[in-house]
């Protein structure tokens, strides 16, 4: 009779050790009836009831605090995010044809793809206000040749990319 007392009384110690520490670790929205302080009081001082209490009606449903899930098409970033998805493609497929462009031959000159100059090819010097020579449709920087290959057109021996 003796062992038998003794197994319930470490049954009841370990249900409140771990409803003490399941009120004390468990979320403040998930709290019912009493404030966490009061349940832990209740838990401590009254052995068995205390404990079973907090079970079964102080400690809330683990759904409790959970939102109500949405249909796709009532959900307003779902629908944002397939508008911003197809923008995205679309400005994919545009780069893609860009650069296919890119790599056709040049009607002008036989050859392909272009030197990323811009402004016509015409290689008549031209002087300007302030009397200086210079080429028509270079950039405007000064010593800038665009005959002269660009080091990022995969000129380069030893290029992987060429």
């Amino acid at each position: 009779m003796v062992k038998v007392w003794i197994v319930v009384g470490l049954a009841v110690i370990i249900l409140t050790v771990y409803s003490l520490v399941d009120c004390a670790t468990t979320a403040h929205n998930r709290v019912r009836g009493l404030p966490r302080w009061v349940w832990l009081f209740v838990i401590f001082l009254v052995p068995v009831v205390g404990p079973l209490l907090w079970l079964i009606v102080g400690r809330g449903r683990r759904g409790a605090g959970v939102a109500r899930s949405m249909a796709p098409d009532d959900d307003l970033d779902f629908l944002k995010g397939l508008d911003r998805q197809k923008t995205d493609e679309e400005r994919i497929r545009a780069l893609e044809q860009e650069l296919a462009d890119l790599d056709k031959p040049d009607p002008r000159t036989g050859s392909a793809g272009s030197t990323g100059t811009t402004g016509t090819t015409d290689k008549s010097p031209t002087t300007d206000k302030s009397g200086t020579t210079g080429k028509s449709g270079s950039t405007g920087k000064a010593g800038f040749d665009p005959d002269q290959a660009d080091p990022g057109d995969g000129e380069l021996p030893g290029r992987r990319d060429a």
